[in-house]
């Protein structure tokens, strides 16, 4: 499958350079020249490694990257003009996958790209969950119950995969909202959340597994067999 790479860098010749050669190198570019558009690109699509400018016309691109790490878990190599130690030490320590000093050569931002994604992708285990009659594989966000597909909104499956790496945890209202919701700036009431939750519920509970059970006044709490 072609690696779709996010390319965050608002000087629009070097954005279309860099575009350019990702496409010659059989890997899908996607342009963004801010912060906001962006963030936009990220609620459409999923991507496989971000090319990201630290200084943008709407913000710092290392505000940006917290973001990143704390929601996407997408790998990113910053794009930065200064070529200053502290700087490239607090970039790495956000948890950058490399760091490139403009100006630069296409060919080594190549290579750079095409090693973060050997490292990241080449021994990455498939994320997959089985709960009951339940079959949830992460990486290509495919459900299953007993072989049958089951049809998810992307805010449905968003909380289906916290409730996974959560297993059981009690998770509060207020950490669903921070996770799924307001990371992305998108604030909602806890109505909201409710009425995902009970979509989601619906869709994935059979017979014999509840899966997601209601704490009374704290939240939710993934347990897969019924209590």
């Amino acid at each position: 499958m072609e690696k779709k790479i996010l390319v965050i860098e608002d000087d629009e010749i070097l954005n279309s350079g860099l575009c350019y050669n990702i496409q010659k190198f059989d890997m899908i570019p996607f342009s963004a020249y801010s912060m906001e558009e962006a963030k936009n690109s990220l609620r459409k699509e999923t991507f496989d490694l971000i090319l990201l400018d630290v200084n943008l016309p709407d913000g710092s691109g290392f505000d940006f990257a917290r973001d990143i790490v704390s929601h996407y878990h997408v790998p990113f190599i910053f794009l930065t003009a200064h070529n200053l130690e502290e700087e490239i030490i607090k970039g790495l320590q956000i948890g950058a996958d490399d760091y490139i000093i403009k100006p630069f050569s296409i060919k080594v931002v190549m290579e750079k790209i095409q090693a973060v994604l050997r490292r990241c992708y080449s021994v990455k285990k498939s994320e997959i969950y089985i709960y009951g009659n339940l079959t949830i594989d992460l990486e290509n966000r495919l459900v299953k119950s007993k072989e049958q597909i089951i049809s998810l909104t992307p805010t449905e499956f968003e909380l289906l995969e916290v409730f996974c790496k959560s297993k059981g945890q009690i998770l509060t209202k207020e950490m669903l909202l921070e996770r799924i919701w307001d990371v992305k700036e998108n604030y909602v009431n806890e109505h909201t959340l409710s009425l995902n939750v009970s979509r989601l519920r619906n869709k994935i509970m059979d017979e014999g597994h509840e899966y997601i059970k209601t704490i009374y006044g704290l939240g939710y709490k993934w347990i897969g067999e019924k209590e």
